[in-house]
This record gives structure tokens, C-alpha cells and sequence, in this order.
């Protein structure tokens, strides 16, 4: 998303958790394993898991997996002696050695070679490398990340992944849920990616007619945020009015929406956020804006204080969520200072 600003955007329930999750296991030093499909924006929520841990100022250094061929990944990891294989002209870093006192992010883990998994196990154990044609081994210090699009307990089954390799990553498994189910975020990413787009082509945003945010919101979006972002640029570019109707949709949303009259509206976001956790949550756009009454703190068993601190504490952590963890980014969008913020965030536990 390098086209776009940075940060996870949403407020759903689903991704509300994975707010608060974050906030709680990024400050320790326990390897996190981040399952979901792609295009969700794994890289995202780990660089952000960084960026709120004690080694912001270190290394971030991510690597494909899926990207690398079987045979060179090993050396791009551990790195290699000179003469090691043909030409290993010269003695070379691998990527935890780069990451040492930093986080290494092992993208698509589940594509490793079960070969490969056996010397991951052993760095996770022993925290140590060996570079490949060396004759030593080097420590080294570093936080472990790693992200998946598959399913890898189906993969241990299928005895494609190591037990014992899935049980260490998988101390604090954080699940990004996909776009579909999400509920109001596709309209909220979809006005963001659009704003975004326009700007940049320094073209005035269109709106979208009630019909067309219909269909984008039952929309299942199979390629997730990846593929919404995509859409929302090539609107931007090729929207010839200030209205967003549905002639300027893909066919592909269009076939699937079929008849959009039809359609029953998404469910309020707010309302939604309700019925599914015990915490009240205050939508952010101004026109869907609700004010919560007694009753709603009636309907929760919640105060006034618990409510306020419930409040407070989500915006806290969705603010570093969307800065990817830079204070006084996240202090400008609660629109405070960066020492209140931190004060805040110290009062919580959440530094």
C-alpha cells in the first residue's frame, strides 16, 4: 500500500480486537504468528507491531518466503561463507544477522521447505544462526514475526509444516479477519483509498451514489483491501463526473450485487459493533453518528467511568494502529499532545 497512507483503517469489531491485541503483545518480545488471507495487510499490522515495541529504533527487516527460491533461501536467511556454492564470491549478511536486536517478519511462513523449518526451529530454540558454508554458529537477538495466508494446522496434518515448528510461532496468533467481514469498513476504506487517489492525481473526489456503495458493501472481495485499493485508484482515474454511479463499477461487482435495489442495506456499523462485544463503540463519521443514552449503559452493565475508559482506550490504541505506532502522529490524530498521549498510554499499561 505504498501508493496510499499507511496504517490500518476500520471499526469493526473484528478489527477493534485486533487493535486491542496488538496493543497488549507488541510491547513484549513473544513471537506473534499473523494468519489471514491476502491482501488483508499482514505486513501492515506487523510493522506496526514493531513500531509499538521496544525495538522501534532497531532493524525491521521482512522477507518472502514465497518469493525466494528453495534453494537461495536459505542463504538469504542465514547469509553465507565465501566459496560456500558457485558464486558465493564473497562473505554475505543473511537476514537475521541484518535484524539482530530488531524484528525479522517471515512472510508467508507456510511456503518454507519443511527442510528450512528444521533451522528456524533451531534459531527460535537456541537463538543462534550458521551461515551456509560456515563452520561456527553466530547469536543473535531477535524478535520473530511471521505471517500466512494458509492454514497451517491443516498443513501439519497434511505433514507439509513441523509440529514443533507451528507450536513456537503460534504463541500469540493474531487472525486478520477478511474484508467481506468486516461489515461498514469496505465503505469507510473505500472513501479513504478515493480521497486518497484523487488527491494524488489532483482531481476533485467523487462521491458515491447510494446504489454503487450498495454494491461495493455486498461486494465479497476475494483479493481483500488489496483489491478494494486497486478499484478505488482506477476510479479515481477514470470517473468522468462527481458521482460514482454503477456504470463505473467492475462487471465483476455488478454480476455478484445482481439486482442492488434489492439488496438489504449493510447493517449500521455501531449497531453492529454492539450486538457483538460487551464494549460500546461510537462510529466516526458525523452523519452516522449515534449518542449513547442510559439505556446503552443499562444494556452493557458499564458506568460512566468504565464507559469513558472504554471509550478512551480504543481510540488510544486504533490512533497508533493508524500511525503505525508513531506518537506523535497518533497524538495529532486524537488531536492532543504527544506528552498527554503518552501519559495516557502509561496510565493504561499501554507503553
Amino acid at each position: 500500500m505504498d501508493t496510499s497512507p499507511s496504517g490500518i483503517i476500520g471499526q469493526s469489531a473484528s478489527l477493534r480486537e485486533v487493535f486491542r491485541l496488538l496493543g497488549k503483545v507488541a510491547p513484549t518480545d513473544s513471537t506473534v504468528l499473523v494468519t489471514g488471507e491476502s491482501g488483508t495487510g499482514k505486513e501492515l499490522l506487523v510493522r506496526a507491531l514493531h513500531q509499538q515495541s521496544s525495538r522501534r529504533d532497531k532493524p525491521f527487516v521482512p522477507i518472502n518466503c514465497g518469493a525466494i527460491p528453495k534453494d537461495l533461501l536459505e542463504s538469504e536467511l542465514f547469509g553465507h561463507e565465501k566459496g560456500a556454492f558457485t558464486h558465493a564470491l564473497r562473505t554475505r549478511q543473511g537476514r537475521f544477522e541484518m535484524a539482530d536486536s530488531g524484528t525479522i517478519f517471515l512472510d508467508e511462513i507456510g511456503e518454507m521447505d519443511t527442510g528450512l523449518q528444521v533451522k528456524i526451529l533451531r534459531v527460535i530454540q537456541e537463538k543462534e544462526i550458521e551461515r551456509v558454508g560456515g563452520n561456527g554458529c553466530k547469536k543473535v537477538d531477535v524478535r520473530i514475526v511471521a505471517a500466512t495466508n494458509r492454514d497451517l494446522e491443516q498443513e501439519v496434518e497434511a505433514g507439509r509444516f513441523r509440529e514443533d515448528l507451528f507450536y513456537r510461532l503460534n504463541v500469540i496468533p493474531i487472525h486478520l479477519p477478511p474484508l467481506r467481514d468486516r461489515g461498514g469498513d469496505v465503505a469507510l476504506l473505500a472513501d479513504h483509498f478515493l480521497s486518497a487517489f484523487s488527491r494524488k492525481n489532483g482531481r476533485k473526489k467523487p462521491s458515491f451514489s447510494p446504489e454503487a456503495r450498495l454494491a461495493l458493501e455486498h461486494y465479497t472481495w476475494p483479493g481483500n483491501v488489496r483489491e478494494l485499493e486497486n478499484i478505488m485508484e482506477r476510479l479515481a482515474i477514470l470517473c468522468e463526473t462527481d458521482l460514482v454511479s454503477l456504470k463505473d463499477l467492475p462487471r465483476k461487482i455488478l454480476e455478484q450485487a445482481g439486482d442492488v435495489l434489492a439488496l438489504p442495506p449493510v447493517p449500521d456499523t455501531a449497531a453492529a459493533q454492539l450486538a457483538a462485544s460487551d464494549q460500546p463503540l461510537l462510529p466516526a463519521g458525523k452523519a452516522d453518528f449515534v449518542w449513547p443514552t442510559l439505556a446503552d449503559l443499562a444494556r452493557y452493565n458499564l458506568n460512566l467511568k468504565d464507559f469513558l475508559d472504554t471509550l478512551e482506550e480504543r481510540l488510544l490504541l486504533e490512533a497508533l494502529a493508524s500511525a503505525a505506532g508513531v506518537k506523535n502522529q497518533a497524538a495529532e490524530l486524537l488531536g492532543i499532545k504527544r506528552t498527554t498521549l503518552i501519559e495516557k498510554l502509561r496510565k493504561r499499561k499501554l507503553e
